[in-house]
């Protein structure tokens, strides 16, 4: 029996409610309806069993170093490169362009507090390759 046992991946963020509305873009999870802008924490759940959400609590200090951990986002409609621009439209900065010109690679972003994430070809992308 396959059991997950992360129940959140949670982001320390200086303002939760600004990060959450940028992730749920980036997931399609729904900010949980009990949490409003101001709250210390706001859940993103995922709508799907046994998938873990994302908890974004407020803490008083700013990133300052790289990311130990990260996020790989594989857009499950789309291109790779529709969703950096998308995701750029939305408060995401520029970090690492590791596309290959054979259409490979992944391109890493810094969401709006600078938390980093790679954006990798779609399943379709990788499939026509």
């Amino acid at each position: 029996m396959f059991l997950n046992p992360i129940h959140h991946i949670t982001i320390d963020a200086l303002d939760p409610y600004k990060m959450a509305e940028f992730w749920a873009e980036v997931t399609g999870y729904a900010i949980h309806p009990d949490d409003v802008e101001g709250d210390e924490e706001i859940l993103l759940e995922p709508g799907q069993p046994g998938v873990p959400g994302m908890l974004f609590i407020r803490v008083p200090d700013a990133k300052s170093v790289k990311n130990r951990v990260h996020l790989d986002i594989q857009p499950p409609v789309g291109t790779r490169d529709e969703t950096v621009e998308r995701l750029t439209g939305l408060g995401a900065r520029l970090v690492d362009d590791r596309r290959r010109e054979d259409g490979s690679g992944w391109v890493v972003l810094a969401d709006p507090e600078g938390n980093e994430l790679c954006i990798e070809r779609s399943a379709a992308e990788r499939a026509a390759a």
